[in-house]
Formats: structure tokens, sequence, C-alpha cells
């Protein structure tokens, strides 16, 4: 069972995507990220990309309340998930670092590896009570 604690820097966490997400938008990300670049060559459109992007989300979002559902292990796997989305966004402060300039999604960038602190902290010890 997850703690409320846990629980409480998940939700924490949405708020810290969303202004994360809104940061990108406004700087343009879109424009300059290699994996969005590399990613949309494989789209004959618009349209196609985002119904494609849309039902891969779907899916993805379906096999993620399936695995909540089954309960048990599964939770762990699912939040240990949200976990490695903290650390992947450190890519921001890299790719700033190596530009030496403001790179989309930078300030917020910031808030992940504090929240990931807290939250990796509490989710181990949350795994190690529950084993």
């Amino acid at each position: 069972m997850l703690t409320k604690k846990l629980k409480r820097l998940f939700l924490i966490s949405i708020l810290i995507f969303i202004a994360h997400i809104t940061e990108e938008l406004l700087a343009g990300l879109w424009n300059v990220d290699s994996l969005t670049i590399s990613a949309a060559k494989y789209f004959q459109s618009i349209p196609q990309a985002i119904f494609v992007v849309f039902n891969l989300t779907f899916l993805i979002f379906l096999i993620i309340i399936a695995l909540l559902i089954k309960g048990g292990k599964w939770i762990w796997l699912v939040m240990s998930i949200v976990g490695l989305i903290f650390v992947f966004e450190l890519e921001h402060i890299i790719k700033a670092l190596i530009s030496g300039g403001y790179y989309p999604g930078l300030y917020t960038s910031f808030l992940f590896p504090i929240i990931g602190f807290f939250y990796w902290k509490e989710l181990i010890k949350n795994f190690k009570q529950n084993k």
C-alpha cells in the first residue's frame, strides 16, 4: 500500500508536470528537440501524427490502469516508471549546459531532481515496508 506521503508527492509532481509541459509548449520545444524532430519523420501529416500519438497514449494509459487494478507488485512498477521520468527530465539541464544557453523546459526541470529525491526515498521506503 502506498503511504499518504508518496501519494502527495505524486500529486505534487502532476502540478510540476503541468508547469513543465506549459514551459515546453510556450518555448517551442518541438522545434529543437532531436527526439521529436526524428519521430516526426515517420508521419506523413500532422493529423496522422496526432492520431497515432493519441492512440498510443490511450493504450499505454489502459495498460497502466490494468496493472493498477491487478495490484500487488505492479503498483511498484508503475510508480517506478514515474520516478524514472523524473530522472529523464534532467535531459533539459544537460542540453542547456551543452549548448551554453536556455533549452525549452529548463526552468521547471530544476524541480524534478528535488521532487525525484523525495519521491524515490519514499518509494523505496514503501517498497521495503510492503515486501
